[in-house]
């Protein structure tokens, strides 16, 4: 494998054997890509399209068996960051006037853009999720190189998600000593603890990150992960990816025709 990594375990469903699963991982990605661009790239209130992908993504989530308590929970989690974002695309001038208080006004135009961008988001959402549950973090990194990403970039994402366990680790063992010590009774208290411990945890993790990187250096590491034998592309393989070009564009004619 590319790496040894440890972290987290985000990809709880990949020892399933599933249609999905006996993709190679680099077409799970092929496929996952050209959806995600079609669903984005589709213009506003085109709601027949999202609604054939929408049912290609869930017949997805059902084919891979995918933990689906899990699935949500993550959705939820993501949508709690990006909601304040969907909300702010509800207020714009355009269409017939539904609703006004002062220069808030709820418009047509704004409710189809609030649809549209939220519907783009959950299925974009909904197909990461299913790829990053269904294949390890080694096989996605390994597939990346296979694909020609740029090897930095592939070797940045593999330190990230290495370290950030440490980093975790690190946080909660601060707390814990914080806590010990009676620090985290009153809240004034638990603001000024928490801002010293994120200062804290930066200047160890810029230490730390100085001497693993030497450390890295005195055993022969060149800024790029080593990549290993491509593995063959598959008939099966080739019909997945035509399958998925072919429901992308059934969904972009469907307005033209």
């Amino acid at each position: 494998m590319l790496l040894h990594i440890g972290a987290f375990h985000l990809d709880i469903d990949s020892q399933r054997v599933t249609p999905w699963h006996k993709l190679t991982p680099r077409i799970r990605i092929l496929c996952t890509v050209l959806f995600v661009f079609a669903i984005v790239l589709t213009p506003n209130g085109h709601w027949w399209t999202w609604g054939i992908y929408g049912l290609t993504i869930l017949n997805l989530v059902w084919l891979s068996q995918v933990t689906l308590i899990v699935l949500v929970k993550r959705l939820a989690v993501e949508f709690s960051f990006i909601g304040v974002v969907l909300l702010g695309t509800l207020f714009r001038d355009g269409g017939k006037v539904l609703w006004s208080w002062g220069s808030l006004k709820i418009t047509t135009l704004g409710l189809t853009i609030l649809g549209s961008v939220t519907l783009k988001a959950m299925l974009s959402l909904l197909i990461l999720n299913v790829l990053t549950l269904t294949t390890s973090v080694p096989v996605l990194l390994q597939s990346m190189i296979e694909l020609r990403i740029p090897p930095l970039l592939v070797a940045i994402l593999s330190s990230m998600y290495r370290y950030i366990g440490v980093l975790v680790g690190e946080f909660n063992a601060m707390r814990r000593a914080a806590a010990s010590r009676n620090l985290m009774s009153n809240k004034r208290w638990q603001r000024l603890v928490m801002g010293n411990m994120i200062g804290s945890l930066f200047i160890r993790t810029y230490g730390r990150g100085e001497r693993v990187y030497y450390a890295m250096i005195s055993r022969g590491y060149q800024g790029v992960p080593s990549g290993e034998k491509v593995s063959p592309t598959r008939r099966y393989d080739i019909l997945a990816l035509s399958l998925t070009a072919i429901l992308v564009l059934l969904g972009q004619v469907i307005y033209i025709l």
